[in-house]
């Protein structure tokens, strides 16, 4: 049919280019051999590229493993090594939570509510982004 687009292939995480930011959002479960590609294609990517930034939305990731973990660490520390930061946005309290309990401190890495502070966090442009439907959490 006109119009439709193909589904992307297993082990596929999306990623956005903002600019200078690399925007790449995590739905549920993440394969091993997928967390290792993504991080593979981040660094190929920030490098040939010139990205400054990346953010990963872990909005839709309900839980995480310590391979993960480490995944979001390396993630962190290779970019940092090619001259751009990481930040972590929409992390669930039960994630963070198991990411503590694992021992994890993910050094090098930045946290933000939502996408829109991750971006800003970053310096990036973000007046003309389309907002994230239930993403935005007040603040006591």
């Amino acid at each position: 049919m006109t119009g439709e687009t193909a589904p992307p292939p297993d082990g596929y995480v999306p990623v956005l280019r903002l600019g200078g930011v690399l925007l790449v959002t995590l739905q549920g479960d993440l394969y091993d051999s997928t967390a290792e590609r993504l991080r593979q294609d981040i660094g190929r990517t920030v490098s040939d590229d010139a990205v400054t930034g990346v953010v990963i939305d872990l909005s839709g990731v309900e839980i995480v493993d310590s391979f993960m973990g480490r995944v979001l660490s390396d993630i962190a520390a290779m970019t940092r090594l090619l001259a751009a930061q990481t930040v972590v946005a929409g992390m669930r309290p039960a994630v963070a939570i198991t990411l503590v309990e694992l021992g994890l401190t993910l050094p090098g890495l930045r946290t933000a509510l939502n996408t829109e502070e991750a971006m800003n966090l970053l310096g990036a442009q973000v007046a003309n982004l389309p907002r994230t439907a239930g993403a935005r959490r007040e603040r006591p």
